[in-house]
């Protein structure tokens, strides 16, 4: 009975041995090269090159230039308009000094003119040639030359001839403001077709520089080797 039990405790001091050099940590073998550790994939924000940032600029500048095109639009549409008004007001003033030289035109009785009647011609070609300058009609120019009594201007003239000169030179006036609007407006038409070629350009440059950033775009991490090509299936050959 003694033996029996001296045998088991011998067996299971073996198996607490066993188990005990089992549960130890191993020591690496001398001359043995480490296990390689396999980088895990991360997840990181896209790597933008400089062309993003070209793109960037570009696309602000396009921006700016839409702008600048818009208002240089909006000022060639405003001479237009202006050029349109002082033609139809042209068109009105030669219409009115046609008829007040076809008036004048008819002979008028010639008879001496005493002082009171030369001062009363006078008076009236200086009050309408004031009034009209008021009007905007005649220029600064044209109002000195009526009150010195030159440039063709007569006080001595009769009325209705005063009033045909007054009318003519509010045509001249007029005409003149009409070709000064016609400049403008060109001027206006030429920085418009400029603005709009240069936005032209700088969309074309955004666009090219936008498509080029998007291809250099590539996400920071390991890329996915490619799967093998699957092999094509065999024909079975036919024995005869």
């Amino acid at each position: 009975m003694d033996t029996v039990a001296v045998v088991w405790m011998t067996l299971l001091l073996v198996l607490a041995a066993m188990i005990a050099a089992l549960a130890l940590p191993r020591r690496p073998v001398a001359g043995a090269a480490p296990a390689a550790r396999v980088p895990l994939p991360r997840r990181g924000r896209p790597v933008v090159p400089a062309a993003a940032g070209r793109a960037e600029q570009l696309a602000a500048a396009a921006r700016n230039a839409a702008e600048t095109a818009r208002l240089s639009r909006e000022s060639w549409e405003q001479a237009q308009a202006e050029v349109d008004a002082t033609w139809a007001a042209f068109d009105a003033a030669e219409t009115e000094a046609r008829r007040c030289l076809r008036a004048a035109a008819f002979p008028v009785l010639k008879q001496r003119r005493t002082r009171a009647e030369i001062a009363d011609r006078e008076r009236f070609l200086h009050r309408n040639a004031l009034a009209a300058c008021r009007r905007r009609e005649l220029s600064i120019a044209q109002l000195n030359e009526a009150l010195a009594h030159r440039g063709g201007w007569n006080a001595r003239k009769h009325p209705v001839a005063q009033e045909a000169a007054l009318r003519w030179a509010v045509r001249d006036h007029r005409q003149d403001r009409y070709r000064a609007a016609v400049e403008r407006e060109r001027a206006a038409w030429h920085e418009s077709e400029q603005a709009a070629a240069v936005l032209r350009s700088l969309r074309a440059e955004a666009l090219a520089a936008t498509m080029t950033a998007g291809r250099d775009i590539s996400p920071a991490g390991p890329r996915r080797a490619g799967l093998p090509a699957a092999r094509p299936a065999r024909t079975p050959v036919a024995v005869h």
